[in-house]
């Protein structure tokens, strides 16, 4: 069975700026709404609204390569303004 190579996206939201926020993460996905599915804290729920953006629809997608043989979907890094 060959494994599919996933894409790597650059997410980043604008909503929630500030201290203690995520403002971008990368991430590898099978395409851009699986990558827009996915969020730096770990998923969509009430807990991670205060640091990433409210709804999947406020993410910018943006394809920036493959990612290597093996990679496992999921967040690659990400970017915290700690305060």
């Amino acid at each position: 069975m060959t494994k599919i190579r996933l894409n790597l996206y650059l997410l980043s939201q604008d909503t929630n700026v500030g201290w203690d926020t995520f403002d971008s993460c990368v991430v590898a996905a099978k395409n851009e709404e699986d990558a827009r599915m996915q969020s730096p804290s770990g998923g969509w729920s009430d807990s991670m609204f205060k640091d990433w953006c409210d709804s999947p629809s406020e993410v910018t997608v943006k394809l920036i390569g493959k990612a290597e043989s093996g990679i496992e979907s999921g967040v690659v890094i990400a970017s915290f303004n700690a305060g």
